[in-house]
C-alpha cells in the first residue's frame, strides 16, 4: 500500500502532460515492487480497479401489524430524503383488500404510511400471502436544475485520475458519469451544492466491507444527490439530517474501500424510476488529467 500511495503521489507531482500512458507493475527477487512506463519480463500491467457501488442500509421497509383477522401493512421510511416504493403480493390464501396491481409511490423523508389493509376472507383460517418490496432513493419527478459545481475540496491543483465512462470503474447505471481525481489523504473536502445530509459512512478502515469505503450522501433542492466517496476513517464531520451549504466542510480524503489509491471519488445522482442512475455534471473550472496509468483510454 506504501509503494502504491507512492505511485499516485509522484504522479501528482510530476504532473505529466501526457494524455495516455500504461504503467507496468513489477515484482523482483526481493519481493520489491516497482512501477515503470516501460515493460520489463515478468511485469504485468497495473490496473486500476475501483469499483463504486455504495451499500445503503436498509432504512426503507415494511411494518405489518396483525390485529383480529387483518393485517395493516405500513411502509416506514427513516431515510432523510424521499424514497420511491413499490409494494405488490403474490401467493395470496384467504386474503381479501390485496391490491390486483403493484402499489408505487414517493414517501417522504421521514415517514410512515399505511398502503393497504388485508382481512381474512373466512374468519377461521390464517391470512397467506407474500409481499414484493422494493424502494430507491429519492424522487423521480421534476427536473435536475443546470448546476456547475465548484471543486468539492480545498488545496491542489489536483487532477483526475479517472473520468466519464472510465473503463475501470465508472460503467453502468450509477457510476457513469463519475469523476475521480487523485489527491493527497486528508484534504479537506467540502460540499459543492447546498442541501440535506442523507446517509455517511465513517468507520471503514482501509478496504473494509463495502467498495464505497467511507462517505457522505447530499441531497439536493431539485432532488439529485452527490456523493463524495473514499473518505479518511473517522474524518466525517456532518450527521444525517443536517443541512450543508457550499463549502461547508464535509470530511477529509481518503483511500478507503475498493480504492486503489488516494483520491476522492465524486457522483452526481438522481431516481429515474426505482433506480438510481448517474447523470453528466461539469465543474466551474477546468481540470488537468493525470497520465493514463492503466491500459485503456479514460
Amino acid at each position: 500500500m506504501l509503494m502504491r500511495s507512492m505511485f499516485f503521489c509522484g504522479l501528482l507531482l510530476a504532473g505529466a502532460q501526457a494524455s495516455a500512458m500504461t504503467i507496468y507493475k513489477s515484482t523482483d527477487a526481493n519481493g520489491v515492487v516497482s512501477y515503470s512506463d516501460r515493460p520489463s519480463k515478468g511485469a504485468q500491467v497495473f490496473t486500476f480497479r475501483d469499483r463504486m457501488v455504495e451499500h445503503l442500509e436498509r432504512q426503507v421497509y415494511l411494518v405489518i401489524s396483525k390485529k383480529k383477522g387483518a393485517d395493516s401493512v405500513y411502509v416506514r421510511n427513516d431515510l432523510y430524503a424521499p424514497v420511491e416504493i413499490e409494494l405488490s403480493f403474490s401467493g395470496l390464501q384467504n386474503v381479501n383488500g390485496a391490491p390486483s396491481r403493484p402499489i408505487r409511490r414517493v414517501m417522504p423523508a421521514r415517514s410512515s404510511i399505511r398502503l393497504a389493509l388485508l382481512t381474512a376472507a373466512n374468519a377461521d383460517r390464517p391470512l397467506a400471502y407474500v409481499p414484493k418490496f422494493e424502494y430507491s432513493l429519492g424522487d423521480p419527478s421534476g427536473a435536475a436544475l443546470a448546476y456547475q459545481y465548484p471543486y468539492p475540496w480545498r488545496g491542489g491543483p489536483f487532477r483526475l485520475s479517472q473520468g466519464n465512462n472510465g473503463q475501470y470503474s465508472h460503467f453502468g447505471p450509477k457510476n457513469r458519469y463519475a469523476m475521480d481525481i487523485a489527491m493527497p489523504e486528508g484534504t479537506p473536502i467540502i460540499a459543492a451544492r447546498g442541501g440535506v445530509v442523507v446517509k455517511t459512512e465513517n468507520a471503514q478502515n482501509g478496504r473494509g466491507n463495502d467498495p464505497a469505503g467511507n462517505f457522505v450522501r447530499v441531497l439536493h433542492d431539485d432532488g439529485t444527490m452527490g456523493v463524495y466517496l473514499h473518505l479518511k476513517q473517522g474524518s466525517v464531520s456532518v450527521r444525517e439530517g443536517q443541512r450543508v451549504s457550499v463549502g461547508s466542510p464535509l470530511a477529509l480524503s481518503g483511500n478507503t474501500g475498493n480504492s486503489s489509491g488516494p483520491h476522492l471519488h465524486f457522483v452526481v445522482q438522481r431516481n429515474t424510476g426505482l433506480g438510481l442512475v448517474s447523470i453528466p455534471y461539469q465543474f466551474k473550472q477546468p481540470m488537468g488529467v493525470l497520465p493514463n496509468f492503466a491500459l485503456g483510454k479514460q
